[in-house]
């Protein structure tokens, strides 16, 4: 069975291969249009484990830009395509705004608190995970965002449907959880946990401090992204469950049970993407 990944997008479902990614949008007119492309792939050399993590979560990342580009230009009723150069400047921009919003703030927060020593480690990843879950929870308020939540559920839901090897039906896809193991929001959780224990290694001064947690992480998405592919292997391990339980929780923010409509998206994204 071909593993398949995805992600919410304006009014829509992405599904992600190897070879393909399909985005399927539900149209102002209430039809369904799907548009399936190439995946960005990268050459082998950087297929090895923890490697291919930090160079396929930026192919990932540029192939659900463009996703998400697509989606939301179909609601507006236009073709107008984004320039290579814009994704990657849009991808880099927001990379600089995690960094400022996850690494910067939260560290110097800490360090008005109590600058050195274990307190300062455990109060700087405390300060990480408010702002990551405190954002979460604010924006969820939103009614688009809503929405995509919504779409993010589908997600989760067709893609367990496939993963039973059950007819992707949407009685059959509504029957499974919306919470799956191998999510973002997981990934996400994951690494900010992760980081309390790894960044409370980093030795010297303040300043090497602050510039060791920026270094480090594309060391911990490659750590994370090894995680969240084998917690979806082995999920029936109770100790994999274990970790992967907090991760699932949080997906009670980012995932809304979906309408039978949405359901029909996904549905139509994933059968975009799979092999005949």
């Amino acid at each position: 069975m071909e593993t398949v990944g995805g992600q919410a997008v304006i009014e829509g479902v992405m599904m992600r291969n190897k070879e393909h990614f399909a985005v399927a949008v539900r149209l102002k007119d209430g039809s369904i249009k799907v548009n399936k492309e190439q995946s960005s792939t990268f050459p082998k050399i950087y297929q090895k484990p923890f490697i291919r993590g930090v160079i396929g979560l930026f192919y990932a990342l540029y192939d659900g830009l463009r996703a998400l580009i697509w989606s939301s230009n179909q609601q507006l009723e236009t073709d107008e395509q984004l320039s290579k150069w814009e994704i990657f400047s849009t991808i880099a921009l927001s990379l600089l705004f995690s960094i400022f919003f996850f690494i910067i703030i939260p560290f110097f927060s800490a360090h008005y608190i109590h600058s050195t020593g274990f307190l300062f480690n455990i109060l700087d990843g405390a300060f990480r995970l408010l702002i990551f879950l405190g954002y979460i929870y604010l924006i969820s308020f939103m009614k688009e965002v809503k929405t995509l939540f919504q779409y993010h559920g589908a997600e989760h839901k067709t893609i367990y449907c496939h993963e039973a090897k059950q007819p992707l039906t949407v009685e059959n896809v509504r029957t499974f959880s919306r919470f799956h193991p191998r999510c973002g929001t997981s990934f996400l959780f994951f690494i900010i946990i992760l980081s309390i224990i790894v960044f409370s290694f980093i030795p010297g001064p303040m300043w090497m401090k602050l510039v060791g947690r920026i270094i480090f992480l594309p060391i911990l998405a490659g750590i994370g992204y090894e995680f969240i592919r084998l917690s979806g292997t082995y999920i029936n391990n109770p100790f994999i469950k274990l970790i992967v339980q907090p991760g699932l929780w949080v997906q009670r923010l980012t995932t809304k049970e979906p309408t039978d409509q949405q359901l029909e998206v996904g549905i139509a994204s994933l059968k975009a993407v799979l092999k005949e």
